[in-house]
């Protein structure tokens, strides 16, 4: 994840500058791509093992909306 991001970075500061050819702007959706699928998912990991406590202490697992 930390190389993905790296280069994701590294690209990002080469477009600002002199810019990105067609293969390094394909490289690069596909990179933002890849790092907001396990983004999303590590979020959807963390949110299974999320529970609320009422109250009276009883716990209950959060649900995914409808």
């Amino acid at each position: 994840m930390d190389e993905l991001i790296k280069r994701i970075n590294e690209l990002y500061a080469k477009s600002k500058g002199e810019g990105l050819t067609d293969a390094e702007k394909a490289e690069q959706a596909e990179l933002r791509q890849k790092y907001i699928k396990a983004f999303r998912q590590g979020m959807a990991n963390t949110m299974e093992n999320v529970y609320i406590v009422d109250e009276n202490g009883n716990k209950k697992k959060v649900e995914k909306r409808k």
